[in-house]
């Protein structure tokens, strides 16, 4: 047993942990953070737990609360191979609260925690900071998060984050596969680029292409990592004015996230309906034409995976279709119909039929790509 004077006067940092630099972090973010905080947030931050007043919620008749989780995946490897890391903040409330608005809930709260090898102040206010202007643009307060140093687990430039988000809408006003008629118009909004899912084919591909995240990449007058750290496009503030806006036109939604088109539309259409999701209708972004190629596979291949250029789709009655498209066209969402819902036979062919547990209606994909862009 070692004497007194052998004693780290620290020793957890000797541990490899600084709660020093956390505490820093914590101060170079709190500007951005506050910025998400409205007159519902108590107490600031840095406190155990965030605070929201509730008042608000005694205007609805049955308010229903709408949570959701989520992470950004490998995509965090190419923040750190360019040491870039101001936009995956972005990227999970993209992957957090747009789950919220599928249902047609308000975002109120997130929360964020991030694990981490060692804590370097300024990393992680850039992650944070991210994390809050997405906050902002959603309307959504950041009222409590987490960082945690974890020495010998993470590497030291490794980290991870998640988050979890809280929402709220009217019961009589959810929006699902219960709504959905046959004739219903099918909308896609466009993505901006890869989103935060399938990265694990993009970083494979990437690889075996023997490229490098810092090196040049010709197709797009960037560096590789700057392409495919293209942030994810939020939409949930768009969403929420289409939804009020039109009423009850719109009736259902779907994130395009892991599971890529059919999939994530067939979870919210009802047992029974189907949809032909027409490829010709759009040209997938450059950087997934440009993947595929590098990866010598067919864009249909990719499908289960990208988004390929579509990040969220709406189903919406057929008479207000056009001015819904026109209303997310002028919000900067370039949105165009893809497809009509219907209750007939099911045609033969390969569709995918609910998903993730869901026993919902049945989506594929037909017809081939625009060679050119849209």
């Amino acid at each position: 047993m070692g004497s007194p004077s052998e004693t780290p006067a620290n020793p957890y940092a000797a541990a490899g942990v600084d709660t020093a630099a956390g505490d820093l972090a914590v101060e170079l973010m709190k500007s951005a953070v506050r910025r998400t905080h409205g007159p519902e947030v108590l107490g600031g931050v840095g406190g155990f737990a965030g605070l929201f007043d509730a008042t608000a919620l005694r205007a609805y008749t049955k308010p229903l609360l709408a949570t959701s989780t989520d992470g950004v995946g490998t995509k965090v490897a190419i923040a750190q191979a360019i040491d870039k890391h101001d936009t995956i903040g972005q990227d999970l409330v993209g992957m957090v609260v747009d789950d919220i608005v599928v249902v047609g809930a308000k975002p109120l709260f997130m929360t964020d925690y991030i694990a981490c090898g060692k804590v370097f102040p300024q990393r992680i206010a850039d992650i944070v900071r991210g994390i809050a202007e997405g906050c902002a643009a959603t309307g959504t307060a950041l009222v409590g998060g987490e960082t945690a140093e974890h020495p010998g687990l993470l590497g030291v430039n490794d980290y991870d984050v998640a988050g979890a988000a809280t929402g709220i809408v009217e019961a009589d006003k959810v929006l699902g596969a219960e709504r959905v008629r046959a004739g219903d118009v099918v909308l896609a909004l466009a993505s901006s680029g890869l989103h935060a899912n399938g990265y694990s084919l993009v970083r494979h591909i990437v690889a075996r292409a023997g490229l490098q995240y810092g090196g040049h990449a010709a197709d797009f007058g960037s560096s590789w990592g700057e392409v495919l750290l293209e942030p994810t496009r939020l939409y949930t503030s768009p969403l929420l004015r289409l939804i009020a806006d039109t009423g009850d036109a719109v009736h259902a939604l779907s994130h395009v996230t892991g599971g890529g088109i059919a999939a994530n539309l067939a979870r919210v259409l009802p047992r029974g309906s189907w949809v032909d999701v027409d490829r010709s209708t759009w040209s997938p972004s450059p950087v997934f034409r440009v993947l595929a190629d590098l990866g010598d596979l067919d864009l249909a291949a990719t499908e289960g995976t990208w988004n390929l250029g579509v990040g969220f789709l709406a189903v919406v009655a057929a008479d207000r279709a056009e001015a819904a498209a026109s209303a997310l066209g002028a919000e900067g969402i370039e949105t165009w119909q893809v497809g009509v819902v219907s209750d007939g036979p099911l045609p033969d062919g390969d569709f995918e039929q609910g998903a993730k547990g869901v026993d919902g209606g049945a989506v594929r994909l037909v017809g081939s790509y625009q060679d050119g862009a849209k």
